[in-house]
């Protein structure tokens, strides 16, 4: 089976046809997901749904680019984490595309999230846009390393890609990986350690081709694993078993490979 590491089951046009993308997902392999908290304000659906579900997991966390939210304390995350469903803390991060100015506001939002995940053992779900430098920088400063976790929708280089892995982290390719001109992407999916390799769909978003620019779902995430497979010369149960297996290991899952 395959799991979906990163998707929004709780954004509208998921959440409204949930009967039929579990259905989806159950057609195509994909035996779990795991819903992603963006800000503090839509976690109680975010879990909800993770509690609705044997199969569907949940991390609380505040992404980089919210702003006028409330502000994620270490106190108020770990008590948050504190439920069997949520197995990671996240999305969190660093992201310089939309706020220019680089603001510090985000940086110390990210130590938050980063003390946090120490406190209470739980791994991080990092997002870095434009931002690799710092991003790795106050991972290393916060001794990120103690817990790991997955550097999601990986589109950096190599030389990135190894600086994560030396702290203990998995990347985790999205539909990017197929597009025809993401060279970058499929070269670090060729060469990413098999047992630190995750596949996510960051559904609604980034759907792969042959669905490129159409709603995204998890069930789509079998053609990124189809992709890394043909990349790395791999059958797709090859694929399908590592990546399964990873995802237990790094979240404390039992899940069948």
């Amino acid at each position: 089976m395959l799991v979906d590491s990163h998707c929004h089951l709780d954004f509208p046009d998921l959440v409204g046809r949930l009967p039929e993308v579990l259905l989806r997902m159950r057609e195509n392999q994909v035996g779990a997901a795991i819903c992603i908290g963006v800000n503090l304000e839509d976690f109680p659906r975010v879990l909800a749904l993770a509690e609705s579900q044997p199969n569907l997991y949940a991390t609380v966390g505040v992404h980089p680019e919210y702003t006028d939210i409330e502000e994620p304390t270490v106190e108020r995350l770990v008590a948050l984490a504190d439920h069997v469903k949520v197995i990671a803390i996240g999305e969190t991060g660093l992201d310089y595309y939309w706020q220019k100015d680089k603001p510090e506001w985000q940086r110390e939002r990210f130590r938050n999230h980063i003390r946090a995940a120490k406190a209470c053992g739980k791994p991080l779900v990092v997002h870095t846009r434009d931002s690799a430098v710092d991003t790795l920088r106050l991972m290393k400063e916060e001794g990120a390393d103690a817990v790991g976790g997955v550097m999601h929708c990986f589109t950096e280089d190599w030389a990135v890609a190894t600086e994560a892995l030396d702290l203990g982290f998995h990347l985790s390719f999205s539909g990017i990986v197929t597009f025809k001109n993401a060279l970058t992407v499929k070269d670090v999916a060729r060469k990413c350690p098999l047992d630190r390799l995750l596949v996510e769909t960051d559904a609604p978003y980034l759907a792969p081709v042959p669905y490129r620019g159409k709603q995204n779902e998890p069930a789509y995430v079998r053609y990124v694993a189809e992709e890394i497979a043909r990349l790395r010369s791999l059958s797709l149960d090859e694929v399908m078993k590592a990546t399964t297996e990873n995802f237990s290991r790094l979240f404390n899952i039992p899940c069948a490979s």
